[in-house]
């Protein structure tokens, strides 16, 4: 903001000019010219209301800023799913990892998205709602899926390994043939799951609800660490297998 003084009446030019040399007289001359311009605009009132004007200006934009948020917000997630639709069925990310990101961090619902074959390796997605959602054939690894809901989901042939699956819900979803070697599995909840054929190898299993698991038929349970007590032994009675233990 500008500060405004009044300013004091320049000396006639009798007395500015004085002795001063005829060489430099010009600049003088220049300077008291100038000395009186400031001086009458000084009193212009029309240049302080302008400046006041331009404050309110301000003051207005700031005020529209923020009445549109909501709107902006709006049109970044119309971008957003606009990205993740346009993307599918089709391989590689395409922008889809930030754009899911995005949405999840402005706790936007992804209930039944469809990202099925896509590369999502290393996506943040720690407590989304993915219900329904279809990611099957997708590369999820090495990415952090805690404490989300994938109840329902179609995950056949899904690749998590590595993946931080810590207390996912994944009731009723189809795990057919998903590969889940190191997958992180503490507290999961896996009833009603399909986990025929998955590759459950090295799997930390620490904590998980498998009791009322549909199906684990030709499942690799080899190495699984921290399972509950009884799971190895009721997996093999409902045709689990083991087979070559390798960390992978």
């Amino acid at each position: 903001m500008l500060v405004r003084e009044l300013r004091h009446r320049p000396l006639p030019w009798s007395q500015f000019s004085g002795n001063c040399a005829a060489v430099s007289l010009p600049f003088h001359a220049l300077e008291w010219t100038l000395q009186w311009f400031a001086y009458y605009l000084s009193r212009w009132a029309l240049l302080e209301v302008l400046e006041y004007l331009s404050i309110l200006s301000v003051l207005i934009g700031v005020i529209f800023y923020f009445s549109e948020s909501g709107d902006r917000q709006k049109q970044k997630h119309y971008q957003a799913w606009q990205v993740v639709n346009t993307a599918q069925g089709k391989g590689g990310s395409g922008g889809r990892i930030e754009a899911l990101q995005e949405l999840n961090a402005d706790h936007e619902l992804l209930v039944g998205v469809n990202a099925a074959g896509a590369f999502l390796q290393g996506i943040q997605l720690r407590n989304a709602n993915l219900l329904r959602a279809d990611l099957e054939a997708s590369d999820l690894r090495d990415s952090n899926l805690e404490s989300c809901s994938l109840e329902f989901a179609n995950l056949r042939s899904t690749n998590f390994r590595h993946a931080n699956l810590r207390a996912v819900k994944f009731q009723g979803a189809d795990l057919t043939d998903a590969d889940l070697v190191n997958a992180d599995l503490q507290g999961a909840d896996l009833r009603g799951v399909n986990l025929e054929d998955a590759d459950l190898r090295n799997a930390d299993l620490q904590g998980v609800q498998w009791r009322d698991i549909r199906s684990i038929a030709k499942t690799n349970i080899s190495g699984v660490r921290n399972a509950p007590a009884g799971f190895v032994d009721w997996a093999m009675q409902h045709h689990a297998v083991t087979g070559a233990i390798g960390v992978e």
